[in-house]
Formats: C-alpha cells, sequence, structure tokens
C-alpha cells in the first residue's frame, strides 16, 4: 500500500510533468495553477500546497526540462571517450532529440529564450542558467576534441559552440515554423561541414554517425 508521502511524490511528478507538456506547447506564461489542476483532475489548493506559487511551478517546469534533456543528450554522451567521439554523440543526440521531441511539443529553451528576453526574475534566471551551463559544457567537450589533436589547435572553441547552438536553433524554426520535412537532415548535413572545417589537415578516423 502506498503511503501519504509515496502519493504525494507522485501527484507532485504527475503535476510538473503536465505543466511541461503546457509549457513546451504553449509557453511558459500559458501556466495557471488552475489550469493545472483542471487537466489532472485535481483542486487549485491541491495544486497549490504541492508546488506553491505560479512562479515556483514554472521554476520547477524549468528544472525538470532541463534534467530530462540533460538525461537524453549528455548522459549518454558522457559513457564515449573523450574527444570528437564524444562530441558527436552530443550532437547526434540533440538532433536526434530536436527530431523526436522538440519538434513535436517544442524547445523550452528556444521560446523561453524570446519569451523572457526582457523578463527579470527567477525564471528567466532559470532559463539562463541552463543555457549557459549547456554552453559551458558544450565549450569543454570541444576543448578536449582540440587538446586529443580530434580538432583543430587553433580552433575557437567558442564559435564552435555559438555555430553548434545556432544550428539547433535554425533548425527548429524551419522545421517548426517553416514545416521543412528536412530540417532534421539539413541540420546533420550542416553538422558535418562544420566538423570538415574543424578537424586537422589529416583528421583521426573518426566519422560520424548519423541519428537513428
Amino acid at each position: 500500500m502506498e503511503t501519504r508521502t509515496e502519493r504525494s511524490g507522485l501527484t507532485l511528478a504527475a503535476i510538473v510533468d503536465t505543466a511541461v507538456q503546457m509549457a513546451a506547447t504553449d509557453g511558459l506564461e500559458s501556466l495557471t495553477i488552475g489550469e493545472v489542476a483542471k487537466r489532472l483532475g485535481l483542486s487549485k489548493s491541491g495544486v497549490f500546497s504541492r508546488v506553491g506559487s505560479r512562479e515556483a511551478l514554472q521554476c520547477a517546469v524549468v528544472d525538470e526540462y532541463d534534467r530530462r534533456f540533460l538525461q537524453d543528450v549528455f548522459m549518454p554522451a558522457m559513457r564515449e571517450p573523450r574527444g570528437l567521439p564524444r562530441l558527436n554523440a552530443i550532437m547526434r543526440l540533440w538532433l536526434a532529440r530536436a527530431r523526436d521531441v522538440e519538434l513535436r511539443i517544442g524547445c523550452l529553451y528556444c521560446a523561453g529564450a524570446f519569451e523572457y528576453d526582457d523578463r527579470p526574475g527567477p525564471v528567466r534566471d532559470r532559463l539562463l542558467d541552463g543555457v549557459l551551463r549547456w554552453r559551458a559544457a558544450l565549450k569543454r567537450t570541444v576543448i578536449q576534441a582540440i587538446d586529443a589533436g580530434h580538432l583543430r589547435a587553433d580552433l575557437d572553441a567558442e564559435q564552435l559552440v555559438y555555430e553548434m547552438d545556432a544550428l539547433f536553433t535554425g533548425l527548429m524554426r524551419d522545421a517548426r515554423f517553416l514545416q521543412d520535412p528536412r530540417a532534421a537532415d539539413r541540420a546533420w548535413t550542416a553538422w558535418q561541414r562544420l566538423l570538415q572545417a574543424s578537424v586537422p589537415s589529416a583528421p583521426p578516423a573518426t566519422s560520424p554517425s548519423r541519428p537513428r
């Protein structure tokens, strides 16, 4: 038999899961305690007692989205050897998640960057922290690939990270707004070109595998 604490934990998980889906589809500003309660068949006070304010719910959604993103992309890639194999794995998994998740419901970080670009507060701070931590992780991986000799010694790591992030953002716009069915394939081709311009003249025998 479930204890009260276990039931409460399950309910909180359901609240956050529902709110993540709402935010990814309609934006973080669409979240309200009342609408989440309605979708789950709970009372507003029941939702409020578990998550607190609307702003606290929005922050919890950002945290959960970040956890899922890292679980799908970063953690599996860390099992690959340092250098180009790990960098390739990150991009392959990132584009695969975009194709399988974000293209259907939207990317919280892409949408949130515009939704909260001029709206200070805890939610914007959470979004900004997530984006900056991801950029920092990408930069570390690029630097490791440079140190391993897989990428050019004179490569600007921050520039490559910018281009990787821009590639993903372009994919999201073309796939969702322009509804280009070839957007994911174009993104992968763009990544291969980025690599070709970034490896030494005699690159090691490491070739990227296409997202599956």
